[in-house]
């Protein structure tokens, strides 16, 4: 079949489709996705590698601003470490289609492993650096430009029954806020008594776990088609689907608008914990962990759900509660309430990003999922860099505080553009979800 066939969309239906009814007792339902073999390993490897991802962030942007005191250079950093995604996301998206899937990552998570090793060797020696953080920073970027849409693509392959697979996205969510809450608390406890190096160091040995569980798996072997095609035609195939499909355009928009103006926040942390509140390394870590908490709280509303529908009406929610939430944050004094904004924050935050990933997971075309995953990539991931570059020159420039308040007032901008493009995307949803059996034939979606 040639790789520009649209009709292996057919392909989630056969399986998604109501071909027996199955019972869940209690709250079960919401942790079916664990019964697949594949995905209790990586839900595993992952929650241990994930913890040390979240430390090595949390101790890279404390460093960062002990070594310079910069707010523009906590922007540089962030950009340099981003730009890469941006720039090399979609012909890594084509090659995402075209290899074995779970090889990818097991190349991206060991070089992610070199990283951590080498930072965690340059801190400890003291011959750390801003140009080495730079430099590995890029290396980070380009090996996640791989890493992201390969990891998002791969979903699909852990969870055989495609019933399950907007519950395993909204575990993996859950999976990666529970480290999002315990990674920066330990880290920051770690930076006040010891040093950076031994967060970097702990991230380092947490990529075996993951490593392992993808070696683990049993996996059908994968049917390579020998592509015809060049890079460049899959490339703008790739482009044509996901600049066509309003549904997947839409997301796409508005969550990089989220992406440039309202996620950068994460960067300033660090001035909000020393400038703003008057604490140390322990603020920031009860802060990043506060925005876990709110986004683990809306990843486990997600999982304890039975159905993608009305998912589509909850991202424009979502996005008003974020900005809303990052108003607030920018306007606080008080640690008691900074901390209530930011999981407020942290709680539309994920309830948007799970949302839209379930949803493009699941009406996605097969044979293109991997350019449409390097597509998310860019617009969560790839906008960043340019948002952290703007938030920390605006942050140099007026201060944090002002600054997080002027981007969450265009993420709620970004909402209600896109509560006006709702009726086009049901229009478009709908068809889709009859042709999987997600809803029977003539019935309206309940939004």
């Amino acid at each position: 079949m040639s790789s520009e066939d649209e009709t292996t969309r057919a392909e989630p239906a056969a399986t998604a489709g109501p071909a027996e009814p199955r019972v869940f007792s209690g709250s079960s339902h919401a942790w079916r996705a664990l019964r697949h073999r594949n995905f209790r390993l990586f839900f595993g490897g992952q929650s241990i590698s994930l913890v040390g991802t979240w430390m090595t962030r949390i101790a890279t942007s404390w460093l960062v601003y002990r070594l310079t005191g910069s707010a523009l250079l906590l922007g540089t950093v962030s950009f340099a470490g981003q730009i890469p995604t941006f720039l090399f996301a979609p012909f890594a998206g084509v090659w995402v289609d075209r290899l074995d899937r779970r090889q990818v990552l097991v190349w991206t998570q060991t070089l992610s492993m070199v990283q951590s090793f080498a930072l965690a060797a340059l801190t400890l020696s003291h011959h750390i650096a801003i140009h080495w953080i730079l430099a590995l920073s890029v290396m980070q970027g380009i090996v996640n430009a791989f890493d992201m849409p390969g990891r998002q693509a791969f979903m699909v392959k852990m969870v055989e029954d495609r019933r399950d697979l907007s519950n395993a996205i909204a575990i993996n969510s859950s999976m990666v806020n529970v480290a999002r809450l315990i990674g920066p608390s330990l880290a920051g406890m770690l930076i006040a008594v010891t040093s950076e190096g031994w967060c970097f160091l702990i991230d380092g040995i947490s990529y075996i776990a993951v490593i392992a569980s993808l070696l683990m798996m049993r996996l059908h072997a994968p049917v390579m088609e020998r592509r015809t095609t060049s890079t460049l035609t899959e490339l703008k195939a790739g482009w044509t689907y996901v600049s066509e499909f309003v549904p997947v355009r839409t997301i796409l928009l508005l969550f990089a608008v989220i992406s440039l103006m309202g996620m950068p926040f994460v960067v300033l942390m660090p001035i909000f914990a020393a400038r703003v509140l008057h604490g140390g390394p322990h603020t920031l870590g009860f802060l990043m962990g506060a925005m876990g908490v709110g986004a683990l709280v809306s990843a486990l509303s997600l999982a304890a759900r039975k159905s993608v529908l009305g998912l589509v009406r909850m991202i424009p929610i979502a996005a008003a509660v974020f900005g809303l939430g990052l108003i607030g944050f920018g306007l606080s004094r008080v640690f008691w309430l900074s901390m209530i904004m930011v999981l407020i924050a942290g709680m539309g935050m994920m309830q948007g990003m799970a949302g839209s990933n379930t949803i493009i997971q699941t009406i996605v075309s097969e044979d293109k999922r991997g350019r449409v995953m390097s597509y998310y990539t860019m617009a969560f991931v790839g906008m960043a860099p340019f948002g952290s570059l703007l938030a920390g020159t605006l942050a140099h420039a007026v201060g944090a505080p002002w600054t997080v308040i002027a981007n969450g007032s265009a993420v709620l901008l970004g909402a209600a553009w896109f509560a006006t493009q709702l009726p086009a995307v049901r229009r478009e949803i709908r068809p889709i979800y009859r042709e999987m059996g997600i809803l029977p034939p003539e019935e309206e979606i309940p939004q």
